[in-house]
C-alpha cells in the first residue's frame, strides 16, 4: 500500500496584522524524528510568542499529535493538523512559529492565520509516494562500478553516494518485490562472486 508524504524540509513566511508567522514542514519517519524537528525549530526561535505544530505518523494516519502552545484552544494546532489531513499526508510534521505584532486576531483570525501559514509551507513542498522498499548493498570492483550503477538505475533503484576504498561500496533502495531480476543481473555480471545484502521491507520514498 502506498502513501503520500513530503520530501525533505520546506519553509514559508507571512505577516498577518503585524504578527509574523514562519511555517516549517518536513518528512519525519517516526515520532522521535518529529520531536527532534520540533525541538530544533524551537531552538531557532527562542523569542517567538508561540510555536504551534501538528504531526501525522503511522501509515493509516492514526498517530496524530498537535499543540496550540498557548494560543486559544483549537485555533492553531488543530487547523495545522487539518491542513495535513486535507493533503492526505503521513510521516509529516508542520511547525508554525508566531511573533506577536500587537494586534489581536480573534479566534477566527487565528484559525485562518495558522491554516494559511501551514498551507504556504505545503504549497512549496515536493510530495512523494511512500511505499514498501528494500535497501540493498554490495561491494564491486572498480571496473564494474559504472555497469552496476546503470543496472540499478534501470531497475528503478535510488543509489546513495558510493564509498570508494579498495573496492566500491554501493547502497541503494528500490520498491520491495522488484529486486529479483536485478539480483540475477548482478549475479551474471559478477559471475556469482558478488554478494548483495537485502534488508527486510520498510516504508520509504523511491
Amino acid at each position: 500500500m502506498d502513501f503520500l508524504s513530503v520530501a525533505g524540509e520546506y519553509t514559508a513566511e507571512r505577516t498577518i496584522e503585524k504578527s509574523r508567522f514562519l511555517s516549517y514542514v518536513a518528512h519525519t519517519a517516526g515520532e522521535e524524528e518529529a520531536r527532534a524537528f520540533l525541538d530544533r525549530v524551537r531552538r531557532e526561535h527562542p523569542l517567538s510568542t508561540h510555536v504551534c505544530w501538528a504531526y501525522i505518523g503511522d501509515r493509516l494516519g492514526n498517530l496524530q499529535r498537535f499543540s496550540d502552545d498557548g494560543e486559544p484552544q483549537g485555533t492553531a494546532g488543530m487547523p495545522i493538523l487539518d491542513v495535513l489531513r486535507h493533503e492526505n499526508l503521513v510521516d509529516v510534521c508542520c511547525v508554525v512559529t508566531r511573533y506577536f505584532g500587537g494586534i489581536l486576531l480573534g479566534s477566527g483570525g487565528l484559525v485562518r492565520a495558522y491554516t494559511t501559514a501551514a498551507s504556504r509551507a505545503l504549497d512549496a513542498a515536493e510530495k512523494v509516494t511512500v511505499q514498501p522498499v528494500v535497501k540493498l548493498s554490495t561491494m564491486v570492483e572498480y571496473p564494474l562500478y559504472e555497469r552496476v550503477d546503470l543496472l540499478v538505475a534501470a531497475a528503478g533503484g535510488r543509489m546513495e553516494a558510493p564509498v570508494f576504498t579498495d573496492k566500491v561500496a554501493l547502497t541503494w533502495q528500490m520498491r520491495a518485490g522488484t529486486e529479483a531480476p536485478l539480483l540475477e543481473q548482478l549475479r551474471e555480471l559478477t559471475r556469482g562472486r558478488g554478494r548483495v545484502e537485502v534488508s527486510e521491507p520498510f516504508y520509504g520514498a523511491v
